[in-house]
């Protein structure tokens, strides 16, 4: 007797199953729509902007082969987004592997964008150079869209096809009339055989909650990809507010470096250059100047990606800057005999650096491509770098010797702050002492802890009384706090207030930090909504960015957004953040007081109706004015509205401008509490856009900061 036996099954002990017909397969670009954090990140707004941002990138991949001059974007009205390249075209016609679901050669445009992977980039001969190693760039966006239209000018004709949310719903086909615009030809150039590629596509509402451009991260984008690509056109319209942006610069990176160092009174007039094509096709493009500051600005890029955590390309250049800098000052009779050598740290005070390289075969560390790992190209910068800095030095004696003396400077400053910070380190050690100012929490779990920054000791006061004391910790600081974009290491580590919160975060600074030993999980601004309180904010900003960068990149520290206004209508109290909260509440306060008015009259009237039989009309009309007068007494009184002149009520209005002028109890309800509280939390999602803003803001030149004053005039709110 044959034993029918069923496949294995596993029960888990939760009482489900767990067998063959559970797993899964998720067919095409269904498992991008699934899981949208596996290719973007995230579905927030970051996420959102990453889309345009990879079918950037293609067409950059053509303008990096040298068969593309001019990318165009076009922000729609409604969010939809067009990118336009005048390159080779996407290829068209019968794919030779890969079958449609009918079993039929599918079109080459259509492998491209629904099928991950799929592209001229892994070793063909489609692409010398490529950002966009992965392949998964335009068909995740293409799975990400309710809508893509794609058109291709290729060969005399024009090619279309049109998707939903990643699917087909036309063939690949000609069309005799574009839909979708080309960018314009480069003013100065002549003409050229029409060809290249339009993508327009829709972000899916139902994959991202909130679809909002913002025009600065995608100017920013381009600006930083003309300065990596001299020769290349590109331009953003905007056509929510008629804007337009247009980005060009003939010296490239060096260019670049000379926009980074704007700010900057500089130690050499001109970026010192290096630039060498190695036989294996890596391209090396550097640019380098000093200048008056004492933080250096690095930035690093692969096949134009902004690789952020550095790599191969970064220690070579930092491996050749120590050598031949100790090199020119020994041979320059600069270090004596008996100095030791200046080291890496030594050379990057005041250093503005930008540092490109093109690699046929880049090898990034994951998705994000933030560090490239090719250990060849260590030795090609490094090479180059020797090469030309070297040149430079020698046929440069002056620049060479203030390059030189910065580095000294910095040497002298570097041992006398190590010195400070082995005082403060063993003064820690033998008795650790936390500042006296500091009202510290319970909580021993530092993921469960906040410090509280506040501004002043009227502030600090207020918020000790209506803290959790348990969970949060106030510091308050007084005054402005030392500058440090203009300080030195030594004369900052000198200031009490400074020492006041490395004490209080516990991490240490410079090459004691450790975050392991951070003391809150959260650290959050508070400081007054007047011209003081913003400009001690950004001294706390930039001091967390030059010195506690890693509580930034970790998303550790916030602002906290106490309200600006307090309006009450009787008993009814609402807070506003913004002149548009307010308007909206005095709205709302005076629709619930009349709704709340209506509802005693008419209950009044009922009443009296009721007792119709049993009174006057005078005696009911008498009842009901009484009836009335008694819900407008419940409603508002004197001392908490005024009368508006049309038989209601306006609501008091009080304006903070200081955190002092709040009670505890408020300052708990609105600012405190985390159940009600509004906090913003810091990011670097725009490392270089933070770098230049602080520079500009807080550095040694003022003509550029008169220019940032002017440009941004309008967007001043002025408390007078």
């Amino acid at each position: 007797m044959a034993v029918r036996k069923d496949p294995p099954r596993t029960e888990d002990r939760r009482g489900g199953s767990y067998s063959a017909k559970d797993i899964q397969v998720l067919e095409g670009l269904e498992a991008v729509r699934r899981r949208p954090g596996m290719y973007i990140g995230t579905t927030d707004l970051r996420g959102l902007h990453h889309l345009v941002r990879e079918v950037i990138d293609n067409s950059i991949d053509e303008a990096m082969n040298g068969t593309c001059d001019r990318i165009d974007v076009w922000i729609a009205r409604n969010n939809d987004v067009t990118v336009a390249d005048n390159g080779r075209g996407i290829p068209v016609g019968p794919h030779p592997t890969q079958k449609d679901p009918k079993g039929k050669p599918m079109d080459a445009l259509q492998v491209v964008m629904t099928i991950l992977h799929a592209g001229g980039k892994f070793g063909g001969a489609g692409y010398k150079v490529s950002g966009g190693l992965h392949g998964v760039g335009v068909s995740v966006v293409n799975a990400l869209a309710s809508s893509t239209i794609v058109e291709v000018h290729r060969d005399g004709k024009i090619y279309t096809q049109s998707y939903e949310r990643g699917r087909p719903t036309s063939a690949v086909r000609t069309i005799t009339k574009p839909q979708l615009p080309l960018p314009p030809v480069v003013p100065w150039r002549e003409p050229t055989k029409i060809s290249g590629t339009v993508t327009r596509f829709s972000p899916d509402p139902d994959m991202f909650p909130v679809i909002e451009w913002d025009a600065g991260i995608v100017t920013q984008w381009l600006r930083e990809t003309a300065y990596l690509n001299k020769g290349l056109w590109l331009t953003l319209h905007d056509e929510r507010n008629g804007a337009e942006e247009n980005y060009y610069f003939d010296g490239g990176v060096i260019s670049f470096v000379r926009h980074l160092n704007r700010s900057h009174v500089n130690l050499h007039p001109k970026p010192i250059y290096v630039e060498r094509t190695f036989d294996n096709g890596t391209v090396i493009e550097v640019a380098l100047q000093y200048n008056d500051s004492f933080a250096e600005k690095v930035y690093t890029f692969a096949n134009n990606i902004n690789t952020i955590d550095g790599g191969a390309h970064l220690t070579g250049f930092r491996t050749a800057l120590t050598r031949t800098i100790n090199a020119y000052a020994r041979k320059s009779n600069l270090l004596k005999e008996a100095d030791p050598n200046l080291t890496s740290d030594d050379m990057r005070e005041g250093l503005t650096a930008v540092i490109s390289v093109k690699v046929r075969e880049p090898q990034f560390e994951g998705q994000t491509k933030t560090r490239l790992g090719n250990a060849e190209i260590a030795g090609q910068v490094a090479t180059a770098v020797n090469d030309a800095l070297g040149a430079y030095l020698d046929e440069n004696p002056p620049d060479a010797r203030r390059i030189v003396e910065k580095c000294l400077n910095a040497f002298r400053a570097r041992e006398a702050a190590r010195k400070a910070r082995d005082v403060f380190r063993k003064g820690a050690l033998d008795g650790f002492s936390l500042p006296g100012k500091l009202a510290d929490c319970s909580e021993r779990d530092p993921e469960k802890c906040e410090l509280f920054i506040v501004e002043g000791p009227s502030a600090g006061g207020s918020a000790k009384g209506g803290r959790d004391r348990r969970t949060q910790a106030i510091l308050p600081l007084k005054g402005k706090i030392l500058n440090v974009e203009k300080a030195r290491a030594d004369k900052m580590l000198g200031n009490e207030e400074i020492k006041a919160l490395i004490t209080a975060f516990g991490t240490g600074i410079g090459d004691y930090f450790d975050i392991k030993k951070l003391r809150y999980g959260r650290t959050i601004l508070l400081c007054d909504a007047d011209v003081d309180g913003s400009h001690i904010r950004t001294l706390l900003l930039t001091l967390l960015y030059r010195h506690f960068k890693p509580l930034i990149e970790e998303g550790r520290v916030y602002i906290g957004q106490p309200p600006l206004y307090r309006l009450q209508l009787g008993k009814d109290v609402r807070w506003a953040y913004s002149d548009n909260e307010r308007d909206r509440a005095i709205k709302e306060l005076k629709s619930a007081a009349k709704t709340k008015r209506d509802d005693r009259k008419k209950s009044a009237g009922d009443k009296a109706a009721a007792d119709g039989d049993k009174a006057s009309a005078r005696q009911r009309r008498r009842a009901a004015e009484e009836a009335e007068d008694q819900a407008d007494a419940a409603v508002t009184n004197t001392d908490e509205g005024t009368d508006d002149g049309k038989g209601g009520r306006e609501p008091a209005i009080a304006r903070y401008k200081g955190l002092g002028e709040m009670n505890a109890e408020q300052l708990w309800d609105t600012t405190l509490n985390p159940a009600t509280r509004t906090l913003r939390r810091i990011t670097l999602e725009d490392a270089e856009q933070a770098d230049l803003v602080f520079d500009e803001l807080m550095g040694s030149e003022v003509e550029g900061r008169k220019k940032w004053i002017m440009a941004n005039a309008d967007k001043a709110a002025l408390d007078i």
